[in-house]
C-alpha cells in the first residue's frame, strides 16, 4: 500500500509540474495613451498600438495591456497602477515600458516629471521588476506626426535620449520607437501620413461627429504599423526569452487584446479584471 502511495504521489507532482510548465508567460504593457487600449471601438477608429500587438505574437502567451491615456512615469506610480503590474506578474514575464509623452507636461504637476525624475522613474521600474526575475523591454516614445513645409520634426524633447540612457545603463533591451517611427512618417511623407492617425472628417464617426484632428493617437493602420516596427525590431534582437513569441508579418490580419486594464476606485483599490487571451500557433 505504501508502495501504491509513493507511485500516486509521483504521478501527482509531474502533473503539477507540467501544469506549471504550460502556463502562458504575460507580457505587460505599461504605458500611456499611444499604446493603451481603446473602448469605444464602434463610435471612434483610434487605437493604441499596444491594443494590436498580438497581431503579431503566437505562442503560449498573454497580453495585459496596463496602459493607460493621460499618464506619465510620475502619474503611472503615483496612482498604484505600475504597484498592481509588479502584483501580478511572476518569474519569466516580460514588460515592455513606454513613457514620455505626458512627461512633459510642464503645466499639470500630477504628470509632469523632469527628464532627471523620468530618469529616476524608469530605473525604479525596472529594479523592481528585475528584483522579481521579470524580463524589461524600454521603449522611446513613439513619434507625433509634425511636419513643417513638409519637413519632420521630432517633439520629445530629450525624453528619447533619457529612455536610451537608462537601457543602456541598466542593460535592458531597447526598442527605439521615436526613431522607428520617425524614420516611418518620414518615408511617407506629411500628407500620406495623415491617414495613419486620428485625422477625422466631418461625419466619419459618431464619437467626433464635427471631426478632430490629432497628430499623436492612431487609427487600426497606424496602431497595427507601431506594433509591428516594434516586433520586426525584436525579432532581429535574437532574445531567447521573447523571440519565440514573435510572428512578424508585414501583412499581418488585425487581433485586439482582451481588454483586462484594472479600474481603480477612490480608494485605489482594483474593480475590475477580466480573463486575457492566449496566443497558440
Amino acid at each position: 500500500m505504501r508502495h501504491w502511495s509513493k507511485i500516486i504521489a509521483i504521478v501527482l507532482g509531474l502533473t503539477v509540474c507540467l501544469s506549471a510548465g504550460n502556463k502562458p508567460v504575460t507580457m505587460f504593457m505599461v504605458g500611456d495613451s499611444t499604446m493603451a487600449d481603446k473602448t469605444e471601438l464602434d463610435i471612434s477608429p483610434e487605437r493604441g498600438w499596444g491594443q494590436l500587438l498580438p497581431s503579431y505574437l503566437h505562442g503560449n502567451i498573454v497580453v495585459q495591456n496596463h496602459a493607460m491615456n493621460g499618464r506619465s512615469t510620475k502619474s503611472f506610480l503615483a496612482e498604484g497602477r505600475w504597484a498592481e503590474v509588479m502584483k501580478r506578474a511572476r518569474k519569466g514575464d516580460i514588460v515592455v515600458i513606454q513613457f514620455g509623452h505626458n512627461d512633459a507636461k510642464q503645466t499639470d504637476p500630477k504628470r509632469y516629471a523632469p527628464v532627471a525624475d523620468y530618469k529616476k522613474n524608469l530605473i525604479k521600474m525596472i529594479t523592481d521588476a528585475q528584483r522579481k526575475k521579470v524580463h524589461v523591454i524600454l521603449c522611446t516614445p513613439v513619434s507625433r506626426r509634425y511636419f513643417k513645409d513638409g519637413i519632420f520634426y521630432p517633439r520629445h524633447g530629450g525624453y528619447p535620449e533619457a529612455a536610451r540612457q537608462v537601457a543602456q545603463a541598466m542593460d535592458v533591451p531597447m526598442v527605439d520607437m521615436e526613431k522607428l517611427t520617425s524614420e516611418w512618417l518620414i518615408g511617407l511623407g506629411d500628407d500620406a501620413s495623415k491617414a495613419y492617425f486620428m485625422n477625422v472628417a466631418p461625419g466619419e464617426c459618431t464619437k467626433f461627429p464635427d471631426g478632430k484632428t490629432d497628430n499623436t493617437h492612431f487609427r487600426e493602420n497606424g496602431a497595427m504599423t507601431a506594433a509591428s516596427l516594434f516586433v520586426k525590431t525584436l525579432t532581429t534582437m535574437n532574445i531567447k526569452w521573447v523571440s519565440s513569441y514573435l510572428n512578424y508579418s508585414a501583412v499581418a490580419t488585425p487581433q485586439y487584446t482582451t481588454f483586462c486594464r484594472p479600474d481603480f476606485n477612490s480608494d485605489n483599490k482594483v474593480k475590475v479584471e477580466s480573463d486575457m487571451k492566449v496566443f497558440k500557433e
